[in-house]
């Protein structure tokens, strides 16, 4: 039986979410309800109100999300109801190449559940009957969600979920950026593109594996003051400088050990491979539109022994990276407290959305009443 709840859509392309009362459907075969508890509001999700990354509207959004199962599906036998999970935005099938070789962050089942569930179907109607995609197979951002069993985690009990939350993308692609892809070593140098909630986890990510210079790049001082929060050791305002560049290569004392571009722009990962030293590598973490472009030199990709790579989701192998991540914050080591900036009602969605787009600091979560 279909049970209602608010959930946060995007019908048009740059124009404000709206928020709805929707139907979502039980859970079939392999699938698990959720109710949330928490939702954060992710660069992503605005990325698909504006056409950035090209979904077909109209969409529930949400892929950041925690919350506890109230329903599960025939077939579905590793959870029970009353559990507490976190989302995962990437559908895990646990049988594929890439799921039986660890790296399950490139699932093939994923490529089937990009805005319905790995069926090609979703559990999601409007007031008139409508069915509506949801975000990476998620659409968390409502109060119920019924999604693939592949797509959630079991947590302990223990950790509040509207930190947990967290972990499901922001914190997990930060870190896992400098943890899984990078592998940064103790003492080595880093330098982190972009300060939005993405590049604070990275700088924390390379502050907990033992980086010993950080340098944070930003257009805002409030961000770059924020950074050192999280661990950066050095701030670079990049507004108007013309030598940056040169600039970042003389502050890290002849070049970076690392450099991740969190913001997802081609010039800005031509930089971040610019400030290297000789054999290092730089990480694009941040999703770029359809059209940028990475221009090299191809001379020097073979002499400096440089490496450009990815990162996915920060490499993520959620059974596993999910309650690390969560034995760092129990310990003390990783900072969630502070990434929460604000938290929203879903009925204020809308203004959590514009608070984004204006490069507001740090991260937004929606709470719901009813969690």
């Amino acid at each position: 039986m279909a049970q209602l709840a608010k959930a946060v859509i995007a019908r048009e392309l740059n124009k404000p979410v709206v928020v709805e009362t929707i139907e979502v459907a039980a859970p079939r075969h392999g699938e698990v309800t959720l109710r949330l508890a928490a939702c954060g509001v992710c660069h992503s999700d605005l990325s698909a109100t504006n056409g950035t990354l090209q979904m077909p509207l109209p969409l529930v959004l949400g892929h950041e999300g925690a919350g506890v199962i109230v329903a599960i599906g025939d077939g579905v036998d590793n959870f029970a109801v009353g559990d507490h999970v976190i989302s995962s935005f990437v559908s895990m099938c646990g049988h594929c190449h890439y799921c039986q070789t660890g790296r399950p962050q490139l699932c093939v089942q994923s490529l089937k559940s990009g805005v319905t569930l790995p069926d090609g179907t979703v559990r999601t109607r409007d007031s008139s009957g409508r069915d509506l995609n949801v975000f990476s197979g998620c659409g968390v951002m409502a109060e119920l969600a019924t999604v693939h069993m592949g797509n959630v985690v079991k947590i302990d009990q223990q950790m509040p979920l509207d930190r947990a939350a967290l972990i499901s993308c922001g914190v997990m692609t930060g870190v896992g950026a400098a943890f899984n892809t990078a592998k940064v070593e103790a003492g080595s140098i880093a330098v982190i593109f972009g300060c939005g909630g993405v590049g604070l986890n990275a700088i924390q990510g390379c502050a907990i594996a033992g980086a010993g210079v950080i340098v944070a790049v930003d257009t805002s001082d409030e961000k770059l003051e924020l950074a050192k929060t999280f661990g950066a050791t050095h701030g670079y305002n990049i507004t108007g400088k013309d030598g940056a560049g040169k600039d970042l290569f003389k502050l890290t004392g002849g070049g970076a050990d690392y450099a991740f571009d969190c913001v997802g722009m081609g010039k800005i990962s031509e930089l971040a491979w610019g400030v290297l030293r000789r054999g290092g590598t730089a990480v694009i973490v941040g999703i770029a539109g359809p059209k940028e472009q990475i221009a090299l030199n191809s001379q020097q990709v073979a002499m400096t022994e440089k490496t450009l790579t990815g990162s996915f989701y920060g490499g993520a192998r959620p059974q596993l990276d999910f309650p690390r991540l969560i034995g760092l914050y129990r310990s003390g080591r990783l900072k969630l407290d502070e990434l929460i900036t604000r938290t929203y009602s879903i009925d204020e969605a809308p203004r959590a959305f514009a608070d984004l787009n204006a490069g507001k600091q740090g991260r937004g979560v929606i709470i719901f009443d009813a969690a």
